[in-house]
């Protein structure tokens, strides 16, 4: 009986230790009691009935990812592309999630790719390859719908990639050749515009500075002879003035010497001669000459003595 009772009481312990449970962060778990759905298990400590409850199905309530195979869509002009896409999703409902659909991923790829084809048919080529975001809105909001009764949240769709056929690409990658050298073309003559732009600024503003030397070096130059001019005026009329007072000085220095009659019948001479000595063609002769020129005898013959 000990035994017995022993080993009773090491298989309840072992039953109860097997069903304890721990919810991690970020789980759920959706217990089912007799193959009915019980409870969803949160983040802690529990404990399930042996034989009477099981986990039915453990649930991430993490944001998750799903990239799909690219999906042959026609545009509305008849063109054929590849396009895959890729879903950001979160369960917020791990009981809808469990018991809403068979196959979520599958019925998410499917239904994404049935919304693809639908709103890339209403579009042509050139608008498909530039209206990425508005596609990716659209299919977002038609999948977020359809999938919230089965406990999903779709946050996010995009397009990964768009693959057209082969003669598309080439035709786009010459487009975008003939683009990149229109554009080459036009940076280079616009290099040259502001080349030679430069190079017309710079001959103006040298003949500007040039124009502006030769202006100043006028002014200056006709500065320089106003100066001369002016000094040279200035040293003339000093020379006068100099020559006046030297013959203000003379004429004062004889008066003080109170020269008598001879003396200045003498200089009379003297100045009549320098006048008939000229280029005059006519010679005024005073009335008192011969007065003048017996004194001038009477000197003569005094000098010889």
């Amino acid at each position: 009986m000990p035994f017995i009772l022993i080993g009773i009481v090491l298989v309840v312990l072992l039953l109860v230790v097997v069903n304890i449970k721990i919810v991690p962060q970020s789980r759920a778990y959706v217990v089912e009691r007799l193959g009915t759905y019980k409870e969803t298990w949160q983040t802690g400590l529990h404990i399930k009935i042996p034989f009477i409850e099981r986990i039915s199905k453990n649930v991430s309530l993490k944001e998750q990812v799903v990239d799909f195979p690219p999906q042959p869509v026609i545009t509305k002009d008849n063109v054929t592309m590849q396009i895959d896409t890729v879903v950001f999703f979160q369960i917020t409902d791990p009981k809808l999630y469990t018991y809403g659909v068979e196959n979520p991923i599958s019925a998410i790829e499917n239904l994404s790719a049935t919304t693809l084809r639908n709103i890339i048919g209403e579009l042509e080529l050139d608008h498909t390859l530039t209206s990425r975001d508005t596609i990716n809105a659209k299919i977002r909001v038609i999948l977020d719908e359809a999938t919230d009764p089965w406990g999903i949240k779709v946050n996010r769709v995009e397009l990964k990639n768009i693959i057209p056929p082969h003669e598309i690409q080439d035709a786009m990658e010459k487009q975008m050749k003939a683009e990149r050298q229109r554009r080459e073309a036009i940076l280079r003559a616009e290099g040259e515009k502001a080349s030679k732009i430069l190079v017309a600024e710079g001959q103006k503003e040298s003949q500007i500075l040039a124009a502006q030397a030769e202006k100043e070096a006028a002014i200056l130059h006709a500065e320089a002879v106003k100066e001369a001019k002016i000094r040279e005026a200035e040293g003339e009329a000093e020379a006068i003035l100099q020559v006046q007072k030297a013959n203000a000085q003379a004429i004062a220095m004889i008066n003080e010497a109170a020269p008598g009659d001879g003396f200045i019948t003498l200089r009379s001479l003297e100045a009549f001669a320098k006048a008939a000595d000229g280029q005059a063609t006519k010679i005024i002769i005073p009335s008192d000459l011969q007065g003048v020129a017996g004194l001038a005898t009477g000197i003569s013959e005094l000098l010889k003595k």
